[in-house]
């Protein structure tokens, strides 16, 4: 699957804002970002552009994109709050906030 430009750091925006939000960055969650990169065929370079991304610029590029490419990010997103072992409820507002907001279907189950 290829993404633009726009798309890559939109989807680094996200996944980072899912790192940031427990307010701790494990070992796990970076290992699982640069296996993603890798996978993508992101460039690192594109991690700190991304961070000076709007988040709601970011949302409106989740938004537009195809069915296909919402799904691999709902699986990046929840493959990372998984990555360190346990899901915070932080972790889990912050995904489904997202999801809602780019047009993700989703089923909660707790």
């Amino acid at each position: 699957m290829e993404f633009n430009l726009a798309e890559k750091l939109a989807i680094l925006k996200a996944i980072d804002e899912v790192i940031l939000v427990d307010g701790t960055v494990y070992s796990g969650e970076l290992n699982l970002l640069n296996q993603f990169m890798r996978m993508l065929k992101f460039d690192k370079n594109l991690l700190q552009e991304a961070r000076d991304v709007d988040s709601k610029e970011a949302l409106l590029i989740l938004g537009a994109m195809t069915e296909s490419k919402k799904k691999a990010l709902s699986l990046i997103l929840t493959e990372m709050a998984n990555a360190d072992g346990k899901v915070d409820n932080e972790e889990i507002h912050l995904i489904l906030n997202i999801f809602k907001s780019v047009g993700i279907e989703y089923e909660y189950r707790y």
